[in-house]
């Protein structure tokens, strides 16, 4: 199995090295297969993973411009949220998957669905209300109906649909927009006066589960559930709360983990339940657990900048997100942060191998490489 270029020449950058460790060795094991590991990947998720859904939608939350795209192949802005790849870019790459499309590319016929489909919107969070104030955004729910269209397509374009469902991989990640454009802005939402930290993480899983219900329904059966990161680390909240050099807020991190402590328990539930439990995986991406990681140990992973963005404006470059044709910094690969909000494909790239071959504090119960074989 090959690696991308883009794969190459990150994990072969000097200030990269130490990521080779096993992680890199299991990832390019001539022992894989050439063929894909799933027939098909499905994205849910948000502008950590949108590959282009939101550059049809009349939305502010949009990165259809340079800088964006800057490292992605070709140079060129796509819509994704990062100089370069995403998490999932990567994460497709690893398992021999073709790039998949957004599902806003799909719409009008003509695409290929058949390796999979990117639903992710920027902006978009578990609660319908969640980034309203930016403009139009699928919600997870949206994103759920939304498969309902690809799935006529699947219908036509293959025999045996249970079976390629039960097989392909479902990636969701959601929830970061649920307290950055949500939860954590009381002059635009009601949620904080309404709910305390641990009533709004309920609220979250409670509608979460529906949704992710629904998806084991229509008939998949291999999920990954990443987890929300460490918000109170982000260059917009650093700059916002006037935090002190090596800080982070460490009451938006709390509330980050409230959800995740969540989220992993559904992970057992699922996987113990009768019902879902007999013909189901479930898994758990540590996402906040490896981005601690990577921030208390820069160095270990060739980074040097870990509390501003790479392109922005005011204090941490947080302040403003990247605008266009702003100029960003040169040495995007040792930088953990592209913008105010979002990481850069370097960071990306760890965190994929992670949930790749990582051990079971990265990727609970399984990870990505056991969880095809089964």
């Amino acid at each position: 199995m090959m690696m991308s270029s883009t794969i190459q020449s990150l994990v072969f950058a000097p200030l990269f090295v130490i990521v080779i460790h096993a992680v890199v060795v299991t990832a390019v094991d001539e022992n894989l297969p050439d063929e894909a590991m799933f027939p098909a990947m499905f994205v849910f998720g948000d502008s950590l993973v949108d590959n282009g859904n939101n550059n049809r939608l009349n939305s502010l939350a949009r990165s259809n411009y340079l800088p964006y795209g800057i490292d992605f192949d070709g140079g060129q802005p796509t819509g994704r949220f990062s100089n370069g790849k995403t998490i999932v870019d990567f994460i497709g790459e690893l398992l021999g998957l073709p790039d998949i499309p957004a599902f806003m590319e799909t719409i009008d016929g003509g695409v290929d669905v058949l390796r999979g489909v990117n639903y992710a919107s920027a902006a978009g969070g578990i609660l319908e209300e969640t980034g309203r104030h930016l403009g139009e955004r699928f919600s997870m729910r949206r994103q759920v109906e939304n498969f309902d269209k690809t799935l006529i397509e699947i219908s036509r374009g293959i025999g045996s649909v249970t079976e390629y469902m039960a097989k392909s991989l479902v990636v969701v990640s959601l929830g970061n927009n649920d307290y950055i454009n949500n939860y954590l802005k009381p002059s635009l939402f009601l949620t904080s006066s309404i709910y305390d930290p641990p009533s709004f993480a309920d609220l979250l899983l409670s509608n979460f589960t529906s949704n992710l219900l629904e998806l084991y329904e229509k008939g998949f059966r291999k999920f990954v559930l990443a987890g929300v990161g460490p918000l109170g680390c982000i260059p917009d909240q650093l700059a916002a709360r006037a935090v002190p050099p090596g800080q982070c807020v460490e009451a938006v991190n709390e509330m980050a983990e409230l959800f995740n402590n969540r989220l992993k328990s559904l992970v057992d539930r699922l996987n113990s339940d009768n019902k879902t439990g007999r013909d189901a995986i479930f898994v758990y991406g540590n996402t906040y657990g490896a981005a601690v990681d990577i921030l208390t140990n820069p160095i270990s992973y060739g980074f040097e900048v870990t509390d501003r963005g790479c392109c922005g404006v005011g204090r941490n470059r947080g302040e403003i997100t990247c605008l266009p044709l702003a100029v960003p910094c040169a040495f995007r690969d040792r930088h953990v942060f592209w913008d105010a909000f979002h990481p850069t494909q370097a960071f990306n790239l760890i965190i994929a191998l992670r949930a790749f071959n990582g051990s079971k504090s990265d990727c609970y119960p399984i990870n990505l490489y056991q969880m095809s074989r089964l």
